[in-house]
């Protein structure tokens, strides 16, 4: 897949360095000189100009980009470029700069396909947002484990299958289960996983794939470790 990122802050660049690790295309978009450079040097495809000029964006050709987070401190240049973007029917991200305008932007901003507040939630989400898809990193545990939620698809080879059949590899342990639209809560073996129902897993990087795959099924993104932290 190919994502724009615009802000080379350390959100931005984190959010890139995940989803190239994972084999997707990724350009990142700054007017500091001095981050392009060093993003360059990192192997980054890299362009030098305000991420929330028209004329900047559709270089890029838009028709072809499946996602744009725009990642800056500044509202207004994510906010613009987030519109641009969407004209292009482009999945957008936006980054909030505090609590309040987050709840705002996601109550009345309904051409924004996410809001995140990156300082609170981290550049996991970000990552998370732009995949979509029924895979999501909750938090980094510690160094080598993570938590996640993983929706139950019906590709998912468990579906059908009550709790207490299934069997998790090992380092890995699940935590709650909510069926279909419902909350969260603590697993009850006698429970039957069924599509659009999700698990809460806690699991060591080595076997994600495996709980996913066993979760999910199909093709859907691996869960990645990403770190948190804001600009």
């Amino acid at each position: 897949m190919r994502f724009v990122i615009v802000g080379a802050g350390r959100v931005g660049m984190r959010t890139g360095r995940v989803l190239r690790e994972e084999g997707h295309d990724v350009v990142i978009v700054d007017a500091d000189r001095s981050k392009v450079e060093r993003l360059r040097e990192e192997g980054f495809a890299v362009v030098e100009g305000e991420g929330s000029r028209e004329e900047v964006l559709l270089e890029l050709d838009l028709d072809e980009i499946d996602g744009l987070a725009a990642l800056t401190s500044d509202l207004v240049v994510n906010f613009t470029a987030c519109m641009i973007a969407d004209e292009y029917d482009v999945r957008t991200v936006l980054r909030a700069d505090d609590d309040y305008r987050e709840y705002v932007i996601r109550k009345y901003a309904s051409d924004v396909d996410e809001v995140i507040y990156p300082e609170r939630l981290g550049a996991v989400v970000a990552k998370n947002a732009l995949l979509g898809g029924n895979s999501h990193a909750i938090a980094d545990v510690a160094q080598e484990v993570q938590l996640v939620e993983l929706t139950v698809t019906p590709e998912s080879p468990m579906r059908g299958y009550t709790l207490s059949e299934l069997e998790m590899p090992a380092n890995s342990r699940l935590l709650a289960f909510g069926k279909a639209g419902e909350p969260m809560e603590l697993p009850n073996a006698d429970q039957s996983l069924e599509e659009g129902d999700r698990v809460v897993v806690i699991a060591g990087f080595d076997v994600l794939g495996d709980v996913r795959q066993l979760i999910v099924g199909g093709d859907a993104p691996e869960v990645a470790a990403a770190a948190a932290g804001g600009e």
